[in-house]
């Protein structure tokens, strides 16, 4: 899944793919706004981590489907 995060006083949104669920980044930025930092993990196994404060927004993209063989379906 697509996560974007957008920065307060910084142009730029941070974009990344993860492999969590909706509902586990939900749950992630909900604790973050009583903690000091947002970590989350990307699809590669690296993290990125936001100050809390600093969160002016977070997007969630669709849910990817793994699927097997070739084609769409």
């Amino acid at each position: 899944m697509e996560v974007r995060i957008g920065v307060q006083h910084v142009a730029r949104e941070i974009t990344f793919e993860t492999t969590l669920t909706a509902d586990e980044l939900v749950e992630a930025v909900k604790a973050a706004r009583t903690a000091e930092l947002l970590e989350l993990t990307d699809d590669k196994g690296g993290r990125v981590i936001v100050p809390s404060g600093s969160i002016g927004y977070v997007t969630l993209g669709a849910e990817r489907k793994t699927g097997v063989g070739f084609g769409v379906h």
